[in-house]
C-alpha cells in the first residue's frame, strides 16, 4: 500500500492534502481518515485471514496425500525387484552349474577329510569326494 509513496516527493503531498482539504472540508477530514484507516485495517486481516486458511488448507492436503508414505512405498516396490535380481545375479555368479558345452566348471567341494583316529583310514565322504572328481575328469574327456 505504501510501495507507491517512494515515488511522491514532499511538494506532491502538500498539493494532494490542499485538495482533499478544499473538496471535503476540515470537519470531514477526521471521519474520512478514521474510514480509511479502518478499511485498510479490514483489507489487511482479511488478507491475513486468507493466507492462513492456504496454508492449513495446504497442510491438510499434505496429510490426507501422504506424500513421504507414498514416496516410501513407491520406492520399496521398485527396490525389491531390483534388490531381487541383484541376489539372483550374485548366486549365479557365485555356481555356475556344470554343463557339458561349456568350459567353467563348478569348484569342487571343500570337503576336510576326516582321519579315523582308530585305523587312520579316510572316511567315506572322503571316498564319496574322490568318485566326484573321478566322474568329472571322465565328463572332461
Amino acid at each position: 500500500m505504501l510501495l507507491f509513496l517512494n515515488d511522491i516527493g514532499t511538494g506532491e503531498v502538500l498539493l494532494i492534502l490542499a485538495f482533499i482539504l478544499i473538496f471535503f472540508g476540515s470537519k470531514s477530514i477526521p471521519g474520512i481518515a478514521r474510514t480509511l484507516g479502518r478499511t485498510i485495517r479490514q483489507v489487511k486481516d482479511a488478507s491475513d485471514e486468507i493466507q492462513r486458511e492456504i496454508k492449513k488448507s495446504g497442510g491438510d492436503l499434505r496429510k490426507d496425500l501422504n506424500l513421504k508414505g507414498l514416496i516410501d512405498e513407491t520406492a520399496d516396490d521398485i527396490k525389491r525387484p531390483l534388490d531381487q535380481m541383484t541376489t539372483d545375479i550374485d548366486e549365479a555368479i557365485k555356481y555356475t552349474p556344470p554343463n557339458k558345452n561349456s568350459h567353467i566348471q563348478p569348484p569342487p567341494p571343500k570337503v576336510e577329510p576326516e582321519v579315523n583316529s582308530d585305523s587312520n583310514e579316510l572316511t567315506s565322504e572322503k571316498k564319496q569326494e574322490e568318485e566326484i572328481t573321478e566322474k568329472k575328469e571322465e565328463e572332461k574327456k
